[in-house]
């Protein structure tokens, strides 16, 4: 015969379980992974055809996606509305978004030569 607090206990610990179990049911699925192989795709550097290769991507957001570089992170796509944040969580793992190398800069040029004095 089980004891009472032991009884307690082990009904906690069920309704606890459930009520994780409840809650993981809610959530949303995580995103599918990159399948193998593939390197993911830098949105500051890909061409308009390799945008178009991302699920839900096509002709008009990948020019929009182009004309809107660059981009710090992945997640302006959504900050800037480029694209729903449903499809972001669908291509979320797929894209990167490395900052743009920095342009070069020149040499610092010599100083002029002093004027002579006349003295």
């Amino acid at each position: 015969m089980i004891r009472p607090l032991a009884r307690r206990a082990v009904l906690a610990g069920l309704a606890t379980g459930l009520g994780a179990a409840g809650a993981r049911a809610q959530t949303r699925p995580a995103p599918a992974p990159a399948p193998a192989g593939l390197q993911p795709l830098d949105i500051n550097s890909a061409s308009r055809e390799e945008l178009m290769t991302l699920d839900g991507i096509g002709e008009v957001r990948a020019e929009a996606i182009i004309r809107a570089r660059p981009f710090k992170a992945k997640t302006e796509l959504v900050e800037r509305r480029l694209i729903p944040e449903a499809l972001y969580e669908r291509i979320a793992d797929r894209v990167i978004a490395r900052p743009p190398p920095a342009p070069a800069r020149p040499a610092p040029a010599a100083p002029a030569p002093a004027p002579p004095r006349r003295g």
